[in-house]
């Protein structure tokens, strides 16, 4: 029944141009993109190329140009990693062992000198597989906040920017190949379909499903830009900002930034249903993805008036992480702001559920190492070995708490 559902659904938006409000399809979109009957949307499989050709209908009726290499898509073909320390081979022949990503790419010509890219991963996990975090029988990854939520949102935009702002044109991106390794807009800043020196800046979203009731917000990229903080500011309304200065990070905003593109990333944080089955259509928060769509629809009108923006590099975060052996098997809040780590979730049969630790609670103290935030954490981490036995000290309800700890 539910596909059934599914399936009319979409036939009947593909049949039938209307002139919806902004606010309209953001819930559908999910409900469609997100359905068992993608099967998890993988990269390369028909449940994947099913959702390709919806967002290329989404775009064809809101009257947005085609801007792929046939149509709306951009298709790349690669060979599958054996060696994670080696970069993806791209090839030209399809075979037994080739994987085919398809790339949706809309286009709003306001014949403006300067355009900006907003894009968002619509690829999963599929049946699960490397990634995933599932134990237990092979089931169905519908990935409704990663990133069902972020490719709805960029649709969303693309609706409401149609004869607005037209300083500058716009270019929309539903990435395919992220989870496998940005390998979607990897392939697109190597071989793109516009002149990317005429690219002002790049905004993508990825998991913004999940904003929580202090709205949070994180954004990667401030520092890309000497204008990105100011503005990010002065329109955040009742958002609580976490700002980023980096514009590497693990989505799709690093490979334009690598491109010496300023970017923008949004993120409301990971969760306990991050790369599981549970991660689905009824949990996340559609009027959060609504503001969020308003903010950075406000975000790009304030930017529309100004000058072709300057490139900033930043400090490369991610060179900094330690490697660590062991994980205490906690999903983090990388939105906590306070003093420790703040565990968002924990894994079941793992070191922190064997010691007692529960969702909330804040870790001040691993070992001999005090922990003040997630770079401490991970320092802390690397130091120990499986099968280390350590005192850990956390925060819960105001009460300090120590507890043995086994790797």
């Amino acid at each position: 029944m539910k596909q059934l559902f599914v399936l009319v659904f979409f036939l009947t938006i593909i049949s039938c141009k209307k002139n919806y409000t902004h606010k309209d399809l953001i819930e559908e979109d999910v409900a469609f993109l997100a359905d068992d009957a993608l099967k998890g949307r993988a990269t390369g499989t028909e449940g994947e190329l099913t959702a390709a050709k919806y967002i290329a209908d989404r775009f064809k009726e809101m009257g947005i140009e085609p801007k792929g290499t046939n149509g709306f898509f951009q298709k790349f073909t690669f060979l599958p990693k054996t060696d994670p320390h080696k970069d993806t081979e791209y090839v030209t022949m399809n075979s037994d062992s080739t994987i085919t990503g398809t790339n949706v790419i809309g286009y709003i010509d306001n014949n403006a000198d300067e355009t900006i890219i907003i894009g968002a991963h619509f690829d999963h996990l599929g049946l699960g597989g490397d990634g995933s975090l599932h134990r237990g029988d092979t089931e169905i990854h519908n990935g409704a906040d990663d990133n069902a939520s972020g490719t709805s949102v960029m649709i969303n935009l693309a609706s409401r920017l149609k004869d607005k702002n037209t300083n500058n044109n716009y270019l929309f991106m539903a990435f395919s190949g992220e989870e496998m390794g940005l390998l979607g807009s990897n392939y697109f800043v190597k071989n793109p379909t516009i002149d990317t020196k005429a690219v002002n800046y790049m905004i993508n979203m990825d998991m913004v499903g999940r904003l929580k009731e202090d709205k949070t917000i994180a954004v990667y990229g401030v520092g890309t830009s000497p204008r990105f903080s100011q503005t990010l500011n002065s329109l955040k309304g009742d958002f609580n900002l976490v700002e980023k200065e980096s514009g590497v990070g693990p989505s799709d905003h690093t490979s334009f930034y690598l491109s010496d593109i300023p970017v923008l990333h949004f993120f409301t944080g990971q969760h306990e249903d991050y790369h599981k089955p549970s991660d689905d259509f009824d949990k996340l928060n559609y009027e959060g993805m609504y503001a969020i769509s308003d903010y950075i629809f406000n975000v790009i009108s304030e930017l529309n008036e100004s000058e072709k923006l300057a490139f900033r590099k930043t400090k490369n975060e991610s060179e900094e992480v330690p490697r660590f052996k062991v994980g205490l098997g906690v999903v983090p809040d990388y939105l906590y702001s306070g003093k420790g780590m703040r565990i968002d979730g924990t894994r079941e049969d793992t070191p922190a559920v064997k010691a007692g630790l529960k969702k909330g609670d804040v870790v001040l103290k691993l070992g001999e190492h005090e922990v003040t935030d997630m770079m401490s954490y991970m320092k802390a981490l690397s130091t120990f070995e499986k099968g280390n036995t350590t005192k850990i000290v956390i925060e819960r309800n105001g009460e300090k708490i120590e507890a043995d700890l086994t790797f």
